[in-house]
C-alpha cells in the first residue's frame, strides 16, 4: 500500500507538511510507502491524500488534519479502509474532476515531481524522443494541425510563431517561456511547474528543436519558490539522463534550459518587457515590429510561449495534431485551465475542453456560489479581463465569443462574485493593480488609469459627480487606442464591461449615494431607532471605536464622526433597533 501526500502550495498552505510528518512516525514500522504529488486541482479540499495499491487508487482523503492520522495509520495497518469512510471524497465533490478533460494538467496531483521516472514511467520523453526522427519542420506541421494557440491570453497561432522564428535569418536563437503569472487569482502555471517540470520542459525542448534554439530560458517569478525549486531538480535530472545538455539522447540536437527569476512586475507578462528584464534591464515594453520572432533576447531571434502552450506540446506531438484538434470549437481548438476562484463552491484547477458554458463550469464543475448566494458576475482575464453578468452565463468558452462579451480569455482566471460584491469597487480593485504595475512608459497607461482609479475612488466614497459615466468611457477609448502595449490597451476593460453590464450600479453610487451591495463603507449609516432601542448597552460594548454612547436603560446614539461603519452594532443588537442605510433591520 503507498499514501500519496498532495504536496503542491496549496497543499502545504492548508498543512500537507504534518501530515506527512505524522505519518512518517506512525507508519515507519510498517511496509507501506509514503509519497508526494504536486496539485491534483480540487484545492477546496485540501490537504489531500490518496491510498494507492499496485497502482490503482483506492482512496481519496480529503480536508485532512494532523489529528487524523492516527486513524489513517490505523486504516493501513488493519486493511479496513472503512475507518476512513467520514475522511473520503464524496461524489459530489468527486465530480469536479470528472467533468474535465486534462492534457495540460495530465499529470498533476498523480505523479512526484520531484521523480524524473515517475514521469518517464506516464510516457515522458516519449514525444522528444519521436521528435528527434522527424524535421523541424515536420514538428511544426503537427502543430499546426493541433490548432493550439498560445495560452497566455492573446491566443495567437502557436505554431506561427515558431514558424517565424525557424524562418528568421541567423543561427543564433532562443527560446523562452513566459511564467510571469501576475494576475490576481491565476495560478495555472505556478501550479504545473510545481506538478509536472518535466511536461513544460519537453514541450520547451520539442519547441526548441523546431526553431533551431540551443539556449532557453524559463522566466518565473520570484514570488513562486517551490515551482523554482522543483523546475531546477528536474533540469538537474534531465541533465543527467540524457534529455537536456550537448547531443541530446544521441543526436546533434543541443539545448541548455536556464531559470530568470523575475521580481514580480506584472508588465513583465508582455513578452518584450520580459526580454528587457531577461537582459537585465528595467521591464518596459518596446515598440512592435520588429517581433521577437526577428530580433528578441539579444536582438537575436526568439520564441515565448507561456507554461500551459508548452504543457500541451508533447501530448500533442504522442497523439497526434488531430486530436486535439478534435476537441474545442471551430476558432478555439483543444483545451484550456482555468483557475476557478472567488465565491465559489468548489474553487481550484480547471481544464475543460473549449466550448463548454460559463454556466456549465462555474455550476456543474464549480458547484456554483457559495453559502447558496445569487450570482452576480465573473471575471475573466485577470485586471486585462472583463466582468460577464448572469445573463451571459451560457456563453461558450472561446476567443471569439468571450471577446464579444468585452472580456478575453486571458491567461485563465476566472473570478466568481456573488450579489454582495459592489461592481463599481471591483473595477477601483483592478484598476489599482494597473496603476501600480504600468510601467509608465507612454503617457495613455500612466496618467490615465491614474484618473481612472481617481475617479472610481471618488465615485465609492459617495463624491460622484454628473458625468464621470461619460468621463470614465472617454478615458478607456484614449487608453486603449493610445497605449503602447497590452497592459495599458487592456486595462479599460473591467471598467468599460462594469458600465456596460451594471450602469445602474453606477448611477446608484453618483444620484442616490448608495451602493446596492452594501460593499462601500463610505456611504454606509447607521443610526438608533430610539423607539425601540431598549438601552441594553450591547452596542456600545461590542463597538471598537466608542462610537456609541447612552445610558441604561435609555436610548443610546452613535455619533456619526467616530463611526467606523463596521456594523458590528447593526449585527449584534438584540431588538432589532439599529438601523443601516436609513432603512429598517434586515438581521
Amino acid at each position: 500500500m503507498k499514501l500519496v501526500i498532495g504536496k503542491g502550495s496549496c497543499g502545504i498552505a492548508a498543512g500537507a507538511l504534518k501530515i506527512e510528518s505524522a505519518l512518517k512516525n506512525l507508519l515507519a514500522d510498517t511496509a507501506c510507502e509514503l509519497g508526494i504529488a504536486g496539485c491534483i486541482g480540487m484545492c477546496f479540499l485540501e490537504p489531500i491524500v490518496d491510498i494507492y495499491e499496485h497502482g490503482i487508487l483506492l482512496r481519496r482523503l480529503v480536508r485532512v488534519s494532523e489529528s487524523d492520522c492516527e486513524a489513517i495509520a490505523q486504516a493501513v495497518k488493519t486493511e479496513d479502509l472503512s475507518l476512513l469512510d467520514r475522511l473520503t471524497v464524496s461524489e459530489e465533490d468527486n465530480s469536479f474532476l470528472e467533468k474535465q478533460t486534462r492534457i495540460a494538467l495530465r499529470n498533476c496531483g498523480l505523479i512526484d515531481p520531484e521523480n524524473i521516472d515517475a514521469y518517464i514511467a506516464f510516457d515522458g520523453y516519449k514525444a522528444l524522443k519521436k521528435v528527434l526522427a522527424k524535421t523541424a519542420e515536420e514538428v511544426i506541421e503537427e502543430i499546426k494541425i493541433s490548432g493550439l494557440a498560445g495560452r497566455g491570453g492573446a491566443g495567437f497561432p502557436t505554431w506561427f510563431k515558431w514558424n517565424a522564428a525557424r524562418q528568421s535569418a541567423g543561427n543564433e536563437k532562443y527560446l523562452i517561456c513566459n511564467a510571469d503569472e501576475g494576475d490576481p487569482g491565476a495560478f495555472m502555471d505556478r501550479a504545473v511547474i510545481e506538478s509536472d517540470p518535466h511536461a513544460l520542459l519537453e514541450g520547451m525542448l520539442i519547441a526548441a528543436y523546431a526553431i533551431g534554439a540551443k539556449e532557453a530560458f524559463v522566466y518565473v517569478r520570484a514570488e513562486y519558490p517551490l515551482a523554482i525549486i522543483r523546475l531546477q531538480k528536474a533540469i538537474r535530472d534531465a541533465e543527467e539522463k540524457g534529455f537536456l545538455g550537448e547531443n541530446i539522447l544521441g543526436s546533434s540536437f543541443s539545448c541548455h534550459v536556464r531559470i530568470k527569476a523575475g521580481a514580480g512586475a506584472f508588465v513583465c507578462g508582455e513578452e518584450t518587457a520580459l526580454i528587457e528584464s531577461l537582459e537585465g534591464k528595467r521591464g518596459m515594453p518596446r515598440l512592435k515590429p520588429p517581433f521577437p520572432a526577428q530580433k528578441g533576447y539579444e536582438d537575436k531571434p526568439s520564441n515565448i510561449n507561456n507554461v500551459e502552450t508548452f504543457a500541451n506540446v508533447a501530448w500533442i506531438i504522442n497523439h497526434g495534431g488531430a486530436a486535439f484538434a478534435a476537441m474545442g470549437t471551430e476558432h478555439s481548438k483543444g483545451t484550456k485551465v482555468f483557475a476557478l476562484t472567488g465565491k465559489i463552491k468548489r474553487g481550484g484547477l480547471v481544464e475543460i475542453p473549449m466550448g463548454l458554458t460559463l454556466r456549465e463550469v462555474i455550476y456543474d464543475i464549480g458547484g456554483g456560489i457559495r453559502d447558496n448566494k445569487k450570482f452576480k458576475a465573473v471575471q475573466l482575464g485577470g485586471p486585462s479581463g472583463g466582468c460577464i453578468p448572469e445573463e451571459l452565463l451560457d456563453t461558450v468558452i472561446d476567443y471569439k465569443a468571450l471577446s464579444a462579451t468585452g472580456a478575453i480569455m486571458g491567461s485563465g482566471g476566472m473570478v466568481v462574485m456573488d450579489e454582495n460584491t459592489c461592481m463599481v469597487n471591483m473595477a477601483r480593485f483592478f484598476l489599482d493593480f494597473t496603476t501600480k504595475e504600468s510601467c509608465g512608459k507612454c503617457v495613455h497607461c500612466r496618467i490615465g488609469t491614474r484618473r481612472m482609479f481617481e475617479i472610481l475612488t471618488r465615485i465609492t466614497n459617495g463624491e460622484g459627480q454628473e458625468g464621470d459615466i461619460e468621463l470614465l468611457e472617454d478615458l478607456c477609448e484614449g487608453i486603449r487606442g493610445g497605449a503602447l502595449c497590452g497592459l495599458g490597451q487592456t486595462a479599460p476593460n473591467p471598467v468599460l464591461t462594469t458600465i456596460r453590464y451594471f450602469r445602474d450600479e453606477y448611477v446608484a453610487h453618483i444620484k442616490e449615494k448608495k451602493c446596492p451591495a452594501d460593499e462601500c463603507v463610505a456611504l454606509r449609516s447607521f443610526a438608533v431607532n430610539k423607539d425601540k432601542c431598549i438601552g441594553c448597552g450591547l452596542c456600545a460594548k461590542k463597538c471598537p471605536v466608542h462610537a456609541i454612547t447612552g445610558e441604561r436603560k435609555q436610548p443610546h446614539t452613535i455619533d456619526p464622526e467616530k463611526c467606523i461603519k463596521c456594523g458590528v452594532c447593526f449585527t449584534v443588537c438584540p431588538v432589532k433597533a439599529v438601523t443601516k442605510n436609513g432603512g429598517e433591520y434586515n438581521g
